[in-house]
């Protein structure tokens, strides 16, 4: 065989492996990026979704229950929508024509104001905290120290756990656009609260601004709370209220205790639901929460006293810090206090599903500084 054939055969031998080991090309990917499965639609909002790569779209349309409400061409692939004052549970759907033919997607389904759905009366549980005269944390103490009332009569204590009682945590931090000059010190006091908490609970870190971002979910790797942490970043206003009760709502049902850490520096600015949603949606859950204000929370009495409402009623309470560099001083106060907490609990005497709201009471021999739950809303079961 001459020797150019012998070249040439190689060389075609060598394009043709080169060819046949390229990687197939990446289908278009579409994506609701808001809203998601967990949040809750009234009033003006935001549509977004995410196009990769964004030139394989020629069309990307959203519609609501059916009806479509905006189409794009091009990005950002994000419209306004009037979802009206109803917090209802809604059908989003996002069609995307593709300029190589054929479409793709994809639908989510969000959430609705349903409070029947957050506590079973027959089993009531209660996080209780005690502390001395001098304010420290009493540990250690019997189950028949505690007595456990509601509206007035005596309930038998059903359970009761005083030690390595499970918790479930969620931490929603404000990064809307007033956080930028504290952001670098704010993450680094989370990741330190985040890696303090013991690997054997579950905590799910949220981001908040006009709309809530989850940024890990149940996590117990400390590794994988840091990495979250890295994902904070400030835009936007702050809708408070929402993120409250988007934070409940994503604590599971197991028993345990469930507390909700919220760090913000202001007022509320453009949630989808009132105050009193917040406050009947608390009261029908076992869900403790803290409030740690900063800035603009410090400052203004009407914003301390709302947090410092909110908080009390949960068993929980407000912390109230100057400076972002106090923060560390207020994470390490929390965690002592969710590292010596009882968990106590009962089946109530009134079986009655009324939706009234039934008053707790807890005492404990020897101690009359006791931080519980107020109460509780009887709510029907569906």
């Amino acid at each position: 065989m001459p020797r150019q054939v012998l070249l040439l055969l190689l060389l075609t031998s060598t394009v043709a492996l080169k060819v046949s080991a390229q990687e197939p090309p990446i289908p278009p990917q579409a994506q609701i990026l808001w809203p998601d499965g967990d949040a809750y639609m009234s009033g003006p909002i935001t549509l977004r979704a995410r196009i990769e790569p964004p030139s394989a779209a020629t069309t990307v349309t959203f519609s609501v229950d059916g009806r479509a409400v905006c189409a794009m061409e091009r990005p950002p692939f994000e419209c306004e929508w009037d979802a009206g004052s109803n917090v209802t549970s809604r059908q989003v759907r996002l069609v995307v024509a593709l300029a190589a033919g054929g479409r793709l997607v994809r639908t989510v389904r969000t959430k609705g104001l349903q409070f029947v759905q957050k506590v079973d009366v027959d089993a009531v549980q209660v996080t209780v905290t005690v502390t001395d005269e001098n304010g420290q944390f009493v540990a250690d103490l019997p189950q028949a120290a505690f007595r456990v009332f509601e509206d007035g009569r005596r309930q038998k204590i059903s359970h009761f756990r005083s030690q390595d009682v499970p918790l479930e945590l969620v931490v929603a931090v404000d990064i809307s656009g007033s956080m930028s000059p504290a952001m670098l010190k704010l993450k680094a006091a989370v990741r330190r609260l985040l890696m303090a908490v013991p690997e054997s609970n579950q905590v799910t870190l949220l981001g908040f601004n006009d709309s809530i971002f989850a940024l890990a979910r149940k996590a117990t790797d400390p590794a994988e709370r840091v990495r979250a942490v890295d994902r904070l970043a400030p835009w936007g206003a702050t809708a408070l209220y929402d993120a409250i009760l988007r934070g409940v709502d994503m604590i599971g049902r197991q028993v345990g205790r469930k507390a909700l850490v919220v760090f913000t520096d202001g007022e509320d600015q453009g949630s989808h639901v009132a105050i009193q949603d917040v406050e009947r949606w608390l009261e029908s859950s076992d869900v403790t929460l803290y409030m740690i204000g900063q800035g603009r929370g410090v400052t203004q009495d009407s914003l301390k006293k709302i947090m410092t409402r909110l908080s009390a009623k949960t068993g929980g309470r407000a912390f109230f810090t100057e400076s972002i560099d106090e923060l560390d001083g207020a994470f390490g106060t929390l965690l002592d206090e969710l590292s010596n907490q009882y968990l106590v609990g009962y089946e109530p005497t009134n079986p009655k599903r009324d939706s009234t709201w039934r008053e707790i009471r807890v005492e404990v021999d020897g101690h009359s500084s006791v931080r519980a739950r107020q109460g509780y809303r009887a709510v029907p079961l569906r």
